[in-house]
């Protein structure tokens, strides 16, 4: 009985151990994706679809001034590249995107608009979107609605990521170290996370004003990309600093990264390269092993 329950223990804590992966001291680069055709404005984030072994990303930019001719339809595009960066195609759905990703449990790509909490005022296109796929894997124009305006989300700019194991989403708020969980069935906010910028060695300005990962991997599910100190930033569900895994100092981040030019999907945080290449290129970098 003894021995039962010491091996029980052991299976346990081998299990824990096996559940939280090992953060790099240096992250190392997975992919990279050149731009192929030049931004509505400036690409945002991006995701990669595993029914179709394809990533794409996703540009931002308001819409125009509606005219007699003219809906007030954004122009952002996005674009669809193969797992070995080749170009498939890019499409405008219509939207001023601010954060995309797929989503396991509806088995689909979805955007998340600027606004998505309505609070710069209401317009057309806001809120979140399920984005249709060709059998290709190319983009298409076609889309369906999955969620109107939430005010849950606190800043109108925030990129928010999805935790498809709770079906929550992480909204980081501007100029602060706030993480507003949010479930769409709620008008208001589940909780706040609050990062631990200080055990990290930073401070708000220093990391990414409105997005944050979710990782998917245990006890380190949080990853914000610190532009000044040049580091992805690991937090748990609490906020706790967790660690940190170096990006090359040579790394020619712009205060566009800021806002803009980020994402985490496939097991990789990617930075948005606005001087390399024609068009700037993903770099995608493994920051846990």
């Amino acid at each position: 009985m003894q021995i039962s329950k010491y091996l029980l223990a052991l299976v346990f804590a081998i299990s824990a151990q096996a559940s939280h992966a090992e953060i790099l001291t240096k992250a190392e680069i997975g992919i990279k994706i050149p731009m192929v055709k030049k931004p509505t404005t400036r690409p945002m984030t991006i995701a990669y679809s595993p029914e179709f072994n394809n990533y794409y990303v996703a540009d931002g930019g308001l819409a125009p001034l509606g005219t007699a001719t003219e809906a007030p339809i954004s122009k952002s595009q996005i674009h669809a590249f193969t797992a070995k960066s080749e170009y498939i195609n890019s499409e405008k759905p219509g939207y001023d995107n601010r954060s995309i990703y797929y989503n396991p449990n509806s088995k689909q790509l979805e955007t998340i608009t600027y606004n998505i909490s309505s609070a710069a005022g209401f317009a057309p296109n806001t809120g979140i979107f399920g984005l249709k796929i060709s059998e290709k894997g190319e983009i298409l124009i076609n889309s369906i609605d999955v969620a109107q305006v939430n005010p849950a989300f606190g800043n109108a700019a925030t990129m928010p990521s999805y935790n498809p194991d709770t079906n929550q989403y992480l909204a980081k708020q501007e100029r602060s170290n706030e993480v507003f969980v949010v479930d769409l069935k709620s008008r208001a906010k589940v909780s706040t996370i609050t990062l631990d910028l200080k055990e990290a060695g930073a401070k708000f300005d220093d990391i990414t004003d409105n997005f944050i990962a979710y990782t998917g991997v245990k006890g380190q599910e949080l990853c914000a990309l610190d532009i000044d100190h040049k580091a992805a930033l690991l937090f748990n569900l609490k906020g706790e600093y967790v660690g940190r895994s170096e990006l090359p100092k040579e790394l020619k981040i712009r205060a566009q990264n800021h806002y803009t030019g980020t994402g985490y999907t496939n097991g990789m945080l990617f930075v948005y390269y606005e001087t390399e290449g024609e068009f700037g290129t993903y770099y995608g970098y493994k920051v846990t092993k």
